[in-house]
């Protein structure tokens, strides 16, 4: 006779990504093919989960729990408690969500269309639907309005589902159960063509489309007929040459031909960009290839869920004919005919930025435009933000009309509310599976940082930190803000440059709606020290009675930046290189190597680069020459042997410098190697003037090009001074040595290469030395200049060959769009210690 089987009852509370990516029905499966009885509700503590069985497939169930998610959940704590069991039940069932005045549960990112739905796409009722999605994929964070995560809180709301797609979402074993963006042509959003001259009334095309979208009975077949006609204007409207605006997943891309020179400069003209990189969005890995090097460590990054913008190497000579998947050859183009204008989308930069396409509209954009191209030219598109330089990108269909109807000569609209702005991410593979962050955005965001190390082994909501929130309002340039839960830091989307009044209210904007979505309201608000930035303003104004401001110097927190997406504990040495932040003396910083303490909180300024004049202020920054000549006369190397490649130019000008700089008029001192990279940058004559941030240094980056470690021979002597009590790393002995080899004939490529390899040295000499001198082991990098790949790698090795562990931004740009981290976890840990 067997023994009786032992059944017990067991509560799981599940933290993390587990709303709106499958994961109740994933539980509702796993729990029917155990045997197991209970129920599973999204509340506003997590997933709860009661299952009720045998010891053996409870145990079972825990451990599939953890390790057989589905591909878009992500467990960050589990906690599990013994509960008495339920006498007569019968089944295993999903329960109505809950609401509440807070929520542990975390907004996944948007992602990529995924391989199930674009099969769906090419037959049946969704064929050629370009709002085809599942839990596994689609629009998320863009879409949503608030938590819990239900169609009701999405801007899919005023979209019914139809019976079809009402038995779908019903349905536990369906793809698509619980799909809050789930719809068809026949329930769903829709895309339609207006030519710019044709525009109606603002508002009147939108409202009538939807209100055939709300009332349409009319069958799927007029409803993709609809959908591919728009397409297929549009593709057309390409190929003769023009540019559109293009509504996407977060916002609206300008569109043109990327082999079609005349449209590329219409659009640099229009949108006023002359020479900063243009993205590119191409079909397939097999279409990039054709004209970029796409490594592996690349490719994967382009076929990521994130679908990040890749920054790929041109090829020296574009293929002229290229592949599809199936290994036979689809285009052929002459040799007369040039596959990509690369001069044209990159002026200043061997690399491409690419991206694939995320949403299914860009897929039914593509199938369209591949079609037409017809075998006699690259189907490639420039992707690019729609908006002007500075401002951010445009969201809704009137706005877009109003900003880009100067820019386009038609728009491709669609119904479906754009609720979160989000440009695309762009980054750069690394050696080892990292990857450089320039821009983190779609795809990443609201994705957290954890701020403490956790026990991997016990994921349990106990170890949550119960904080009060803190808030960092970010950075002037490349701004981002941060918000602080728990153990959580939520960096927001990229904003922009602070500059205007659309960039200003897009900040108020999304900090309205992170604290909404969060349901959390700041104790604290970091800012910066400079008294003159939006952002400090900003944050003043948030000073109440339950709400303080403090304020944290621009180094230190790009400094409590890298340290905090290492979750490092203590002392370290943070080298900090970008371009200027007011400091602690009044003075520009730039150039600096930082003790920090984690624990303690205590900062202290180790060393720093030569101070430079910038004669003329702002002037000086957007005129690189300005640098390079009031540096020429500083040092004593100004003579009728130096080549000035600027006077033919602005020789009035540089005529009354040396007076300004005698007087010091507007002429602030800056330890910046950012503007440093100017000066020689300037000097070699690569970049006199600026049209865009941090133009003049990836010139001079893309000069070195070519040049081997033997041919660049010499090293300039950056030495590490002792002026009282602070180092100073002697970059005025190395730009003189660089000014010499300049005057003695040596190429631009040459004088290129050392001086970053001497820049390089220097800086990993000092930091190595003063390391030594503070028994200190732990070393993080951080500021704009490490997006500089070449000096990026330099300090990592020679850091890591002196015996140091190197901290890098990982999860971040180590630009100024990781301040706000840096902010916040500064006052997160002030918190902590109760100051």
């Amino acid at each position: 006779m067997k023994a009786a089987i032992s059944m017990v009852r067991r509560s799981f509370i599940v933290q993390g990504q587990v709303q709106g990516v499958g994961f109740r029905p994933f539980v509702f499966i796993l729990a029917q093919e155990l045997q197991l009885t209970g129920s599973v509700c999204n509340t506003p503590q997590g997933v709860v989960i009661e299952v009720q069985g045998s010891e053996a497939a409870i145990g079972e169930f825990h451990f599939r729990l953890m390790h057989t998610l589905p591909p878009l959940a992500r467990i960050t704590h589990l906690s599990m408690g013994e509960l008495s069991l339920v006498a007569d039940e019968l089944e295993f069932t999903i329960k109505t969500s809950t609401q509440g005045s807070t929520h542990a549960v975390l907004i996944s990112p948007d992602t990529a269309m995924c391989s199930d739905c674009l099969t769906d796409m090419r037959s049946g009722r969704r064929a050629g639907y370009p709002f085809t999605n599942c839990t596994n994929c689609g629009p998320r964070y863009t879409i949503t309005r608030s938590i819990p995560y239900d169609r009701a809180c999405t801007s899919m709301a005023c979209f019914p589902l139809c019976a079809a797609c009402r038995a779908e979402y019903k349905n536990p074993r369906d793809r698509r159960f619980h799909a809050q963006p789930n719809a068809c042509p026949v329930c769903g959003p829709h895309v339609w063509f207006v030519r710019n001259e044709a525009v109606p009334q603002a508002g009147s095309q939108e409202e009538s489309q939807t209100r055939r979208c709300e009332t349409s009975q009319r069958g799927e077949t007029q409803g993709v007929q609809t959908e591919k006609a728009a397409v297929r204007e549009l593709a057309t409207f390409l190929l003769e040459g023009g540019i559109a605006a293009v509504k996407g997943l977060g916002g609206f891309h300008l569109v043109c031909d990327a082999c079609n020179a005349e449209a590329v400069a219409r659009l640099r003209e229009r949108k006023g960009r002359p020479h900063k990189p243009f993205a590119v969005m191409v079909a397939d890995i097999d279409t990039a290839r054709a004209f970029a090097v796409v490594t592996d460590a690349a490719e994967r990054l382009l076929t990521s869920a994130e679908r990040p913008i890749v920054l790929c190497p041109m090829r020296q000579r574009p293929s002229f004919s290229w592949m599809s998947g199936q290994g036979q050859q689809i285009a052929t183009v002459e040799r007369g005919n040039p596959l990509l204008p690369v001069a044209g989308l990159s002026p200043d930069t061997s690399t491409v930025g690419i991206m694939l396409p995320y949403t299914p509209l860009h897929h039914v954009i593509f199938q369209e435009y591949a079609a037409l191209c017809a075998m006699q030219r690259l189907p490639v598109l420039v992707m690019t933000s729609g908006n002007l330089g500075g401002e951010p990108i445009c969201l809704g269909n009137r706005e877009a009309q109003q900003r880009l109807g100067h820019m386009v000569g038609a728009f491709l609209f669609h119904n479906r509310d754009i609720l979160v702005r989000v440009d695309d991410s762009v980054v750069r593979p690394l050696s080892q599976g990292k990857t450089l962050y320039f821009r983190r955005a779609r795809g990443y965001v609201p994705r957290p940082t954890p701020m403490l190390l956790m026990d991997d082994a016990a994921l349990s909501p106990e170890k949550t930190v119960e904080m009060p929130t803190v808030l960092g309002v970010g950075a002037e340039l490349k701004n981002t803000i941060c918000f602080t839960k728990g153990n959580d830091a939520f960096v927001s989307q990229h904003i922009g440059d602070m500059g205007n009044e659309e960039t200003a209210f897009f900040h108020q904007e999304m900090t309205g709606h992170l604290s909404g979505l969060l349901k959390v309201s700041p104790a604290l608000v970091v800012r910066d020290q400079h008294p003159n930035y939006l952002s400090s303003a900003i944050a003043d104004a948030m000073q109440s009675d339950t709400c303080s401001v403090l304020r944290l110097q621009h180094h230190y927190a790009h400094a409590h930046a890298v340290l905090a997406e290492h979750r490092y504990e203590g002392e370290a040495l943070v080298v900090v290189l970008d371009g200027t932040g007011l400091g602690e003396d009044g003075t520009l910083w730039g150039g600096e190597i930082l003790r920090v303490n984690t624990q303690t909180l205590e900062h202290q300024r180790l060393a720093h680069c030569a101070p430079m004049p910038l004669v003329g202020g702002a002037e000086a920054i957007r005129e690189p020459w300005r640098i390079a000549h009031a540096l020429l006369l500083e040092l004593g190397l100004l003579n009728e042997s130096v080549v000035l490649p600027w006077l033919p130019h602005y020789a009035e000008v540089a005529a009354l410098l040396p007076a300004i700089l005698a007087r010091r008029i507007n002429t602030p001192y800056t330890t910046s190697v950012g503007r440093l990279f100017d000066a020689v940058s300037a000097l070699l004559g690569l970049c006199l003037v600026t049209t865009y941030e941090g133009q003049a240094a990836i010139r001079l980056e893309e000069a070195r090009e070519g040049v081997v470690e033997e041919e660049a021979g010499l090293l300039y002597p950056c030495p590490l001074l002792w002026k009282a009590k602070t180092g100073e790393i002697d970059t005025h002995a190395l730009f003189a040595a660089l000014v010499r080899d300049w005057q003695r004939g040596s190429k631009k490529s040459i004088v290129a290469q050392r001086f970053h390899r001497s820049l390089a040295a220097g800086l990993v000499l000092a930091t190595a030395e003063l390391a030594q001198r503070c028994s200190i082991t732990h070393v993080g990098l951080s500021g704009g200049c490490l997006q500089n790949l070449t000096l990026n790698v330099a300090l990592q090795e020679g850091l890591s060959q002196r015996g140091l562990v190197v901290l890098s931004h990982e999860e971040l740009p180590p630009n100024d769009g990781c301040i706000a981290l840096g902010q916040a976890a500064w006052g997160w840990r002030m918190l902590r210690r109760g100051c």
